[in-house]
């Protein structure tokens, strides 16, 4: 297939342009659908009552993992795909695939049962950046080449660089307030959870320790 051919798909005489659809694939499907997930998990998480078992450590692995995620989409709705970007995208993808693992051992350190339903889960919410980030790749072959290259001849491949066409302020608005309801309401909800009940188990160890040295006294007496 030559260039020509892939830029343009002709289909029952509607003309489509490969990469218009896939900037609307990921603006307005993957991006979107990370959110169904998302929920789907935190709802494992409750189901498995995690603030009795691996606790406020997953909580915040939880919350590591979402900034993994957020920062590298947040510079990609803003800024234009330059090396930086690209590399920050692709530090932020390992880091998150290994956190992920440390997510897992953790939980199953702490006798929190994962089911096979939670770990279905897991896997989209593990592909979903690869896959991401390999269509934004696919749409910037010219920057991951300058990547190759380490940006040379390229003055703004090492600097944040705004998006000649910004997205508009619904979209944007759009998605922080469906970050809000489907992340940072539901897994802070989460977070302050276990925190609650680390410290009411807490309270009632030193209660029970008080208890145990007043008798221990008294028998001694």
């Amino acid at each position: 297939m030559g260039r020509d051919q892939a830029a343009e798909i002709s289909s029952s005489g509607v003309t489509v342009d490969v990469g218009d659809a896939t900037v609307r694939y990921l603006l307005y499907g993957l991006l979107p659908s990370w959110f169904v997930p998302g929920l789907a998990d935190w709802w494992m998480h409750r189901r498995t009552r995690i603030e009795e078992t691996a606790g406020t450590r997953e909580s915040l692995i939880h919350a590591l993992m979402m900034t993994e995620v957020g920062i590298p989409i947040a510079l990609t709705l803003r800024y234009e795909v330059n090396p930086l970007l690209l590399s920050v995208q692709l530090g932020a993808t390992a880091a998150h695939e290994a956190t992920a693992l440390w997510d897992v051992r953790t939980a199953v350190d702490s006798d929190r049962e994962v089911k096979p339903v939670e770990q279905h889960i897991h896997s989209f919410l593990e592909s979903l950046p690869f896959g991401g980030l390999a269509a934004l790749m696919c749409l910037h072959a010219d920057q991951v080449k300058s990547l190759v290259r380490g940006g040379r001849g390229d003055p703004d491949a090492w600097r944040l660089v705004p998006r000649r066409r910004p997205l508009s302020r619904g979209y944007l608005a759009g998605i922080a307030a469906a970050i809000g309801t489907c992340v940072l309401l539901p897994y802070g909800e989460e977070l302050l959870r276990c925190v609650r009940t680390a410290g009411r188990d807490r309270k009632r160890d030193r209660k029970r320790g008080s208890d145990e040295a007043r008798f221990r006294a008294t028998e001694g007496r």
